[in-house]
């Protein structure tokens, strides 16, 4: 069958597959896309309405439970509104087996741990934390999550928050086999600008969400990093005690559930979540608890814009057994 032939009776079938719009969300629909810049060929813009309405129905169930008391958290639309759950973890997953080899650094540790420690702590309130950004559709949130780590470790060393270049790292950690675009890993970072002597300024080096030649200048270079410290897997006190005396850490989490991708509010748990298949990268800024429950949580910057989660952080549960692998790829520089 001719090749043209052939897609058009796809098209066919697949708008044949679509179920009947709901109109009283027509006026829903356009305004979500004029936020978000969407826009699409006809036959394409049925099929992305159709996996909106499915995910904005699952979101209002959701929401139905939480107020029922049923969940801890709270969704929302957002960006993601259009894209399935294949396409979602497709798009997200940073992970990159190649730059994952962690055991190259000493750990953390410490006989016995401290005994004593703050019941919460946030560092964006004693001025290590930059504001969110947005990777865009570069897989970057490796990078993000290592500067962070690195500004908050530059910040309590010399009492100046410095936002550093995520392009630095985009652009010159690429190899030949690995494209820094395509995932990364932060101990893999923290080795780049202990090598490198530096890491440039954000003012000097902006980011542009895709891969060009390496432009690192030395008389830009807005931060050092001399070594970086691994947390012992899997070990939820550990990685509190160095929240607590040293300040925000790198992790890696899964984040491809459909519960964290509209994530806006409330202490996320979600018993799907896996604490060995991680697949993407934050920054742990702090802890804490809320409700008459006191439940607990880890606060983590985002690198999805403010306009994800609340303000592009997220609250994750805390002690519970190593949710969505928080403590289980967690590691800081030292500067």
């Amino acid at each position: 069958m001719n090749f043209y032939l052939c897609l058009a009776s796809l098209c066919l079938g697949l708008a044949a597959a679509i179920p009947p719009f709901d109109r009283a969300l027509d006026s829903q629909w356009h305004q979500w896309k004029a936020q978000h810049g969407k826009s699409y060929e006809a036959n394409e813009d049925s099929l992305r309405r159709a996996i909106w309405e499915k995910n904005l129905k699952m979101i209002e169930r959701h929401n139905q439970e939480y107020r029922a008391g049923k969940q801890s958290f709270q969704l929302g639309m957002n960006k993601f509104g259009d894209m399935t759950t294949e396409e979602f973890q497709e798009a997200i997953n940073f992970y990159n087996s190649s730059a994952s080899q962690r055991r190259t650094k000493r750990y953390l540790h410490r006989e016995p741990l401290l005994a004593q420690l703050p019941e919460s702590v946030d560092w964006r309130e004693e001025g290590y934390v930059t504001p969110v950004k947005n990777q865009g559709q570069c897989l970057s949130c490796w990078a993000f999550s290592a500067v962070g780590a690195i500004e908050g470790q530059w910040f309590r060393k010399t009492g100046e928050l410095v936002s550093l270049s995520i392009q630095n790292l985009v652009d010159c950690t690429t190899s030949d086999s690995i494209s820094s675009c395509h995932g990364g890993f932060m101990d893999r970072a923290f080795q780049y600008v202990q090598d490198n002597g530096g890491i440039d300024t954000e003012e000097c080096y902006p980011y542009v969400g895709e891969v060009n030649e390496c432009k690192y200048q030395p008389e830009c270079s807005g931060a050092n990093v001399v070594g970086f410290v691994d947390i012992p897997s899997m070990d939820e006190r550990a990685l509190m005690e160095a929240v607590a005396t040293v300040g925000p850490i790198s992790v890696a989490i899964d984040g491809g559930n459909p519960s964290f991708k509209f994530y806006e509010s409330g202490v996320y748990y979600d018993p799907q979540c896996s604490s060995s298949q991680l697949n993407h990268a934050g920054l742990v800024v702090g802890y804490g608890s809320e409700g008459i429950d006191g439940r607990k949580y880890w606060i983590v910057k985002n690198s999805w814009g403010e306009l994800w989660g609340n303000n592009g952080y997220i609250l994750m549960a805390k002690d519970e057994d190593n949710h969505c692998g928080i403590a289980t790829e967690a590691s800081y520089p030292e500067v």
